[in-house]
């Protein structure tokens, strides 16, 4: 997989290097999203997709980056160690470039929710992207997790980049049986089973699930085509749930104002005065 620069305005999209009998270019966009379990998935008119593509958007998102293309040999982007963080490391190495032309931000501007069962997600008004997160699971090596960040000046690379996906021992076969994880193990997840981590080394973090959780989410959010301001609530919330939310977003004109970004929103962006320090922190 490489990601290469594009111009402004182009946002980030997939190129299937694979494909040539049918459009290989796809979107990393809200409004193309497949709803599937357990991954991000985005598909084209001709039915080409790419998935697990939250990691990687993640990071783009996460250092500053709205341009991209990336080019990739087959259908899902690569696990890796199951975090951002690798991602974050290579773009930060390599080097940013701020582009002259000037920036949106999509504004939320009164409060949308979505639901499902137990779980639920909300984007509230906001004067910076914010993300609060809660889970509940049944193993005592997760258990009950909620946190709260303020996405700000690289807080997502330092905070976020390196907590890692977590399963129960037992899904793993059932994401094999999906297409999923198919270079899956113990080294790119964190895999508990009740009270034990089967991964070795244990946790980064004591409270890595929920912080991956919301990794996953704001890689979600960044599908909506501009940096988002506002605050994101989750409760047992996934992939599906955000997308949803964003759906009901766009659906609600009332809720949101996409406006040029003034030079003091762009002073507190995700990606805003990300350097080697950021790096540091996940090296």
């Amino acid at each position: 997989m490489t990601v290469r620069p594009a111009q402004v305005g182009q946002g980030i999209w997939f190129r299937r290097m694979d494909v040539t009998d049918a459009d290989p270019m796809v979107a990393a966009r809200w409004d193309v999203v497949e709803q599937v379990p357990l991954c991000t998935r985005v598909v084209n008119a001709d039915g080409v997709s790419v998935s697990t593509i939250e990691h990687l958007v993640a990071a783009l998102a996460g250092c500053g980056i709205h341009n991209a293309l990336v080019e990739i040999d087959g259908p899902e982007v690569p696990i890796l160690d199951g975090s951002a963080a690798e991602f974050v490391r290579a773009f930060l190495s390599r080097g940013l470039v701020e582009l002259p032309e000037p920036l949106h931000v999509l504004r939320v501007t009164d409060t949308v929710e979505v639901s499902r069962g137990e779980a639920w997600a909300r984007l509230e008004p906001s004067d910076r992207l914010e993300i609060a997160f809660s889970i509940d699971f049944p193993d005592r090596a997760i258990g009950r997790q909620e946190a709260e960040l303020d996405l700000s000046n690289g807080a997502f690379i330092r905070e976020l980049s390196d907590c890692r996906t977590f399963c129960r021992f037992d899904d793993v076969e059932r994401m094999r049986a999906q297409g999923l994880v198919r270079g899956g193990s113990l080294t790119n997840a964190v895999v508990v089973d009740d009270a034990r981590v089967l991964t070795p080394g244990g946790l980064r973090r004591r409270d890595e699930a929920v912080r991956h959780k919301m990794l996953d989410a704001f890689g979600d959010l960044a599908l909506a085509g501009a940096p988002l301001i506002g605050r994101y609530v989750g409760h047992r919330a996934g992939h599906a749930m955000t997308n949803m939310l964003l759906r009901k977003l766009f659906a609600t004109p009332d809720a949101y104002v996409i406006a040029s970004c003034t030079p003091e929103t762009r002073r507190i962006l995700p990606g805003a005065g990300v350097s080697a320090d950021d790096l540091a922190a996940v090296a």
